[in-house]
């Protein structure tokens, strides 16, 4: 099975000019709580979550009205192609401690992998277990 089967293609994304304000709108109008950045061509730039802001906006005094996106999202984000098989992807999101993955074609964003899309796949059960454990590894009770 591969990426493109499984993956969302309803995308919100926000610019790298928005104020932070507006990507933390999209994450209670949409309840999620991460989003990929682009510029005006729509290219990816970074991803923005809700941690970016609540750590490099919110936690630092920054005002989310006048930080601008840019300034505190991730960058180097990785993305997955959408022809890659699944276990592929779920590898990725293993090793790079993510629960969420781009999926461009050509460059250009088409698509988001959560570890919930992979999870409810029936040929990557014990792969999505297997990130899901190993993204979760780093998680200690206090």
């Amino acid at each position: 099975m591969k990426v493109f089967d499984i993956m969302s293609e309803n995308i919100v994304t926000v610019g790298v000019s928005e104020p932070v304000r507006a990507a933390a709108r999209l994450f209670k109008q949409y309840n999620i709580g991460a989003v990929p950045v682009c510029d005006e061509r729509g290219r990816l730039r970074g991803m923005i979550t809700d941690r970016d802001i609540a750590v490099r906006c919110v936690a630092t005094g920054v005002s989310p009205d006048e930080a601008k996106v840019g300034d505190i999202m991730t960058r180097g984000v990785i993305t997955v192609a959408d022809n890659a098989y699944i276990v592929e992807a779920a590898r990725l999101m293993s090793d790079a401690q993510v629960r969420r993955l781009p999926v461009c074609r050509n460059g250009a964003l088409v698509g988001m992998l959560s570890l919930a899309d992979l999870a409810r796949s029936t040929d990557c059960d014990t792969e999505a277990a297997a990130a899901l454990a190993e993204i979760s590894s780093n998680i200690r009770k206090v």
